[in-house]
């Protein structure tokens, strides 16, 4: 679950999907609504909405509630208004949060997001003080055993990538927020499906954890912060050795 490493964080989502579904179907409600009514219905010509589609029917999401929420977003049908909105804040051992949300009101989430922030240590921040430590672009991860290196590669930077980081697991793949669609387009023609797509806050200066103690205390803002119902994403800039992110989150 460290900043750093998405790929631990992807592992520990998807051992709590069926725990969290309730949770989840909700939020890819929300951010469904969102991208149609931004960029309209029709999957072919919105990336954003095809990324959600492919999450969502991963998940399991019913048919019924995947329509009515893009027909949400394009007035079909009556709902409430979400908007999108980031927190900032520090979290144990001064590592800085970027809290990702879609809510109907502002003044109950940024008041949830603040005390879960006070409970577990950390304390929220006004907008900038930390946002200057990320790199804000698109960012997906394709698993190993899709391609090869060279193959991930020649797509992705024919395509408008900025880096292609290779880890054990597979490849992470940057780019401008501008080439997001692009490069979206251009994995799904290649029949490279990545296990998360999305448009990241990617930190640029880290936190070393070294303690069991700390990691624990991060681990826990990180689940009780993407518990919340209005939560769609929790970025930070912590850097914790994998056997002990995997023992926190155990204990």
């Amino acid at each position: 679950m460290s900043g750093n490493n998405k790929w631990t964080k992807l592992k520990r989502h998807k051992a709590a999907t069926d725990a969290r579904k309730g949770k989840l179907f909700a939020q890819l409600a929300r951010n469904l609504t969102i991208a149609a009514r931004a960029g309209g219905s029709d999957a072919a010509g919105n990336a954003r909405l095809r990324t959600l589609l492919f999450k969502a029917r991963e998940v399991h999401m019913p048919e019924v509630s995947i329509d009515h929420a893009i027909k949400k977003g394009t007035g079909e049908l009556p709902g409430v208004v979400f908007e999108e909105l980031h927190y900032e804040g520090y979290g144990p051992g001064g590592v800085a949060f970027i809290v990702m949300v879609t809510t109907d009101n502002k003044q109950r989430t940024a008041q949830l997001v603040r005390s879960v922030f006070e409970y577990h240590g950390g304390k929220l921040a006004l907008n900038g003080a930390v946002a200057f430590q990320f790199l804000h672009a698109g960012q997906f991860l394709v698993p190993a055993e899709q391609a090869a290196e060279d193959r991930v590669m020649e797509v992705a930077l024919a395509a408008g990538a900025d880096d292609i980081l290779t880890t054990g697991d597979g490849y992470e793949v940057r780019c401008n927020l501008h080439d997001f669609d692009k490069v979206a387009h251009a994995l799904e023609q290649a029949g490279l499906k990545p296990a998360s797509a999305e448009i990241a806050y990617l930190p640029t200066n880290l936190v070393s954890i070294t303690t069991p103690e700390m990691a624990r205390a991060l681990v826990k803002l990180h689940d009780a912060l993407e518990a919340e119902e209005d939560v769609s994403a929790v970025f930070s800039n912590e850097e914790i050795d994998n056997a002990l992110a995997e023992a926190a989150a155990a204990g």
